[in-house]
């Protein structure tokens, strides 16, 4: 399978890309995400339920050390900074629970709060892991869920792209570069699960997701893992305080086609390509 075939390949892949290194996330917009963490506001939590208090200043300092962001309280202006060597080692992470599902032939879910941006890296998972003979699920498919946005409830419909969950605006045609709708919420999470234990078959003994897809199953004791960036510290969180089982720091809004060579590097690491 064709990727970054070596640490050096994807550090400089990092780098270039801008997923990690100096990032297009600004400390400003990652400093109001903290604040309304602390302040425990939905937006932020991510359906995360924290077991002990996050103050700005604590989550500062847990960013620092999970993202390599400044932990210098005054920094407050420009763009933040992940740690390159800290997406590697957490790829490495990620690398080796895909190979224990591939192993155990796992039931598996997949979902994305960022489809613009993340479809085809988890797209190319659930390929591998379905190849290697996991059981990719998806339950509740085309189940209308009423969602929360800017512009009151509205109802959006769960679809699954390639394997992969994401929502749609009831009646939205999907453009082809947005398949999906950006959200930041558990909800569906919460329902495919649902949906899953009420059919009675098997529920995933891994999640990959991000946002309310990664927190919200973790929060449900499921094992999660997946990528966040600065401005998402309930992920982080939820890893420190054992819900999360892997989060990877990346940016995760740069184009499509530079997370290809990261799923890549994840499978070939697993032994999944083979």
């Amino acid at each position: 399978m064709r990727g970054v075939s070596s640490v050096d390949a994807l550090r400089a892949h990092l780098l270039a890309a801008r997923l990690a290194g100096p990032i297009a996330t600004t400390r400003e917009r990652s400093l109001v995400r903290y604040r309304l963490f602390a302040a425990g506001d939905p937006r932020a939590l991510l359906g995360l339920e924290p077991e002990e208090d996050w103050p700005v200043a604590r989550l500062v300092g847990l960013m620092a050390r999970r993202c390599g962001v400044s932990p210098d309280p005054g920094h407050v202006s420009g763009p933040d900074r992940i740690d390159p060597e800290r997406t590697i080692a957490a790829l490495d992470v990620f690398a080796e629970r895909l190979g224990r599902a591939a192993r155990r032939r796992s039931p598996v879910l997949l979902g994305t709060g960022h489809p613009h941006r993340l479809l085809e890296f988890y797209a190319i998972l659930a390929r591998g892991l379905s190849a290697a003979g996991c059981h990719v699920l998806t339950p509740a498919q085309g189940r209308r869920i009423d969602m929360v946005t800017g512009f009151g409830v509205r109802p959006h419909t769960l679809r699954y792209v390639r394997g992969v969950a994401l929502i749609r605006g009831t009646g939205v045609r999907p453009a082809a570069d947005a398949p999906g709708a950006h959200s930041h919420s558990p909800l569906p999470v919460r329902v495919v699960l649902d949906a899953a234990a009420a059919l009675g078959g098997p529920l995933p003994e891994l999640v990959i997701g991000d946002h309310g897809w990664i927190c919200g199953a973790g929060q449900l004791g499921f094992e999660a893992i997946g990528p966040a960036d600065t401005d998402d510290p309930a992920v982080f969180v939820g890893e420190a305080e054992g819900k999360v089982r892997v989060a990877v720091p990346m940016d995760d809004s740069v184009l499509p086609e530079h997370y290809r060579p990261l799923a890549r590097y994840v499978l070939n690491r697993s032994r999944l390509s083979r």
